[in-house]
């Protein structure tokens, strides 16, 4: 049985950055500061062999990521401009409050958004958005977390 959403793994290029991004940009907490992965295990699990890296946990309220910047093996490049029609995993979302002010933070430390912040019927406003691996991530925010 499932008990619910766990975490989100993101492959990054530098997980120094992506910390930097996803605690000072989005305001994440670390939850496991940055370490080192490797051995039988982390083989294993992931199917990898020889695979070693840095990883990193963070954590904002029920969205938790663990960041991993792989060593080895040398990881394949993905297009940042990739399309969320493309299959597999299109984005992650995140609830906010207050996502014009989010949006506009956002932008002024040059975050790359697909477009200004969308209101649909029933008042859910959303906006996609990029780090700087190109990974897409939504920012929503429904009309009961609106701020007043």
């Amino acid at each position: 049985m499932i008990n619910g959403m766990h975490h989100v793994g993101i492959s990054v290029t530098d997980l120094d950055r992506a910390v930097d991004f996803y605690t000072n940009c989005l305001g994440m907490d670390v939850v496991a500061s940055a370490f080192p992965f490797g051995g039988p295990l982390y083989e294993r699990v992931m199917a990898l062999e020889n695979t070693k890296g840095r990883m990193c946990v963070v954590r904002k309220g029920t969205l938790m990521l663990e960041l991993f910047e792989f060593a080895h093996p040398s990881p394949a490049r993905k297009d940042p401009n990739y399309s969320v029609g493309d299959r597999g995993i299109s984005h992650f979302g995140i609830e906010v409050t207050d996502i014009e002010a989010m949006y506009e933070r956002l932008v002024a430390k040059g975050v790359r958004f697909h477009c200004p912040v969308v209101t649909f019927p029933g008042g859910v406003k959303a906006t996609y958005a990029r780090d700087q691996d190109g990974n897409v991530f939504e920012l929503l925010e429904t009309p009961s977390r609106a701020t007043a």
